[in-house]
């Protein structure tokens, strides 16, 4: 299985190795999508994390007992084609790159694997082709 979660730290345990206990205790494969780590305040990491279902299960309850907030992400970003006039508006506030220009053919490419659904380009859209849906 994979899923993609919020991590919420605080300053109480922002010195937790609590990623490297996913991969080593539980045999989980992560990737960090996006992260706000500050030592004085409270931070945050969206993960993509993947493995086995008791062993996630396993993890997150790990993660619970060392004190962090843990949010699913229930919600995706997809982009009507039909609508999309290609401006680039979208691309200007995307941190990960999933929406970059082909500068080819100077149209604008959505890579569903790299969004962590912060949805800053929902509403940068001019023409509304950028959509939340929930799982």
């Amino acid at each position: 299985m994979k899923k993609r979660i919020i991590l919420r730290f605080k300053r109480s345990n922002i010195d937790k190795p609590v990623v490297y206990r996913l991969a080593k205790d539980f045999d989980l494969i992560f990737n960090i999508l996006r992260a706000s780590v500050s030592p004085r305040a409270e931070s945050m990491m969206v993960l993509e994390v993947e493995g086995e279902e008791a062993a996630f299960a396993a993890g997150v309850e790990y993660l619970k007992k060392a004190g962090l907030d843990i949010e699913p992400i229930e919600q995706d970003i997809s982009r009507d084609e039909e609508r999309c006039v290609h401006c680039g508006m979208c691309t200007s506030v995307c941190a990960t790159d999933a929406l970059e220009i082909d500068r080819e053919t100077m149209k604008v490419k959505f890579n569903y694997e790299k969004c962590v659904g912060c949805e800053f380009c929902v509403k940068v859209c001019p023409v509304k082709a950028m959509h939340v849906f929930f799982q």
